[in-house]
């Protein structure tokens, strides 16, 4: 049986071992604290619950999929014998290469190393490694059981084995996928939404608009499921604002600099919906 080690029990990397464990893997979750699995499993949970109402899960598949699902608080743990480790910790370079470089040592010949970046170069990713071939960029999108898409990044010197095992995995949970030949700052969709939605907040700071008729605008106007402001709420305003300061720091592009009206969020800690209030307000 096919072992999927998740580095990161947040929102994300609980999403990526839901869908693992539902399509048949074993999985182990993996994060520094008991409270932190303890939340992912219990979203985990939750998003299983809401299947089975729907009927779109038995409760016995779902009950199989949780039982399928390991947890732990040591990386060595998690990652020895796994043959796909999907790393899902914050979008900082130092942060994943303390990651990458225990992956490095632990993990055994020919297992995959992906990470789950947005907009970090898997190039700069892999250089902490001695096998760089090995790695590669698996993308999910959030909520991971409800989106389709799964972004591949080649680094410079990601193996052709090594994308095509990220592919076949990615596609038997269920993701289509397409594949990013260079892994510039960004990638393909996050560079898109970055540029939009710093576009959407300088049009609400400078008040040529308010922020639910910029969304409003987006989705009647373009066809997308939700505006740009509405998406960085669900995301995380500081995981917006941090994406695109890492695609700025390597463009130095100004469609990508951040508008002070982000920046002044962030500090003040309207996050969206996990702090509650963002362009939006929402129930604690």
């Amino acid at each position: 049986m096919t072992k999927i080690a998740v580095i990161g029990a947040g929102l994300m990397g609980s999403g990526i071992a839901q869908v693992s464990a539902q399509a048949g893997y074993d999985v182990v979750l993996r994060d520094i604290g008991e409270d932190a699995i303890a939340r992912g499993l219990g979203g985990i949970r939750k998003s299983y619950d809401r299947f089975v109402q729907k009927g779109s899960l038995s409760a016995d598949d779902a009950e199989a999929a949780l039982g399928r699902i390991s947890t732990t608080t040591d990386l060595e743990e998690a990652a020895t014998g796994a043959d796909i480790v999907v790393e899902a910790v914050f979008e900082k370079l130092e942060v994943k290469h303390e990651v990458f470089r225990v992956l490095d040592k632990v993990c055994k010949d020919g297992a995959v190393l992906a990470t789950n970046t947005s907009a970090l170069p898997v190039t700069q990713i892999a250089a902490v490694t001695g096998r760089p071939e090995a790695v590669v960029g698996t993308h999910f999108f959030s909520p991971v059981p409800m989106m389709k898409l799964c972004e591949l990044v080649r680094g410079y010197k990601t193996s052709d084995e090594t994308l095509a095992k990220a592919r076949e995995y990615a596609e038997s949970v269920g993701k289509t996928c397409i594949v990013v030949n260079r892994d510039v700052a960004g990638f393909v969709t996050t560079r898109l939404i970055v540029a939009l939605s710093v576009e959407a907040a300088k049009l609400v700071e400078s008040g040529v608009a308010s922020a639910e008729d910029v969304d409003v605008a987006c989705r009647l106007g373009f066809g997308h499921a939700m505006g740009p402001l509405q998406t960085m709420d669900l995301t995380g305003v500081d995981i917006m604002v941090n994406a695109a300061k890492n695609i700025y720091d390597s463009t130095q592009d100004e469609k990508f600099a951040t508008p002070e009206l982000l920046a002044r969020m962030v500090t003040a800690g309207d996050l969206g919906r996990k702090s509650g209030k963002g362009f939006y307000e929402y129930d604690a």
